[in-house]
């Protein structure tokens, strides 16, 4: 069982660190990211990190290259930061559920403004009063 207790806590302690030191890079390309999480691989030799950026597809695609141009320097601050057997290997995905979760958002601010703009047009009052 690798994703017990010791799993999460080895995942959210890479997240900090990680999404830490992403504040700290200076690369142009690099968006507004925020680190949504880690997942570790149980041999504790690849982490897969989770990421979400807030912009158009040319940046999150620039985020994703200057994310991969940091990964050996992270993957250093995170050996350097903790005790591990390993220092994971890190691969960056994009966490595409923040993008659902904003494209659900925007979908519904659509159809709450369509149905503003034709309230009067039908009976809105389920009570019929």
């Amino acid at each position: 069982m690798g994703r017990g207790p010791r799993m999460r806590r080895v995942n959210e302690t890479l997240r900090e660190i990680i999404a830490e030191e992403v504040e700290r890079l200076k690369d142009p390309g690099l968006g507004f990211v925020t680190i949504t999480g880690v997942d570790t691989a149980p041999d504790l030799r690849t982490a897969r990190v989770y990421y979400s950026v807030i912009g158009e597809d040319d940046q999150a695609e620039r985020t994703a290259q200057a994310l991969e141009r940091a990964s050996s320097r992270l993957r250093a601050v995170v050996g350097g930061q903790v005790r591990m057997k390993y220092v994971p290997e890190l691969t960056f995905e994009e966490d595409e559920a923040i993008q659902r979760g904003m494209r659900m958002e925007q979908l519904l601010r659509e159809i709450r403004e369509e149905d503003d703009d034709g309230a009067g047009d039908h009976g809105s009052d389920p009570e019929g009063g």
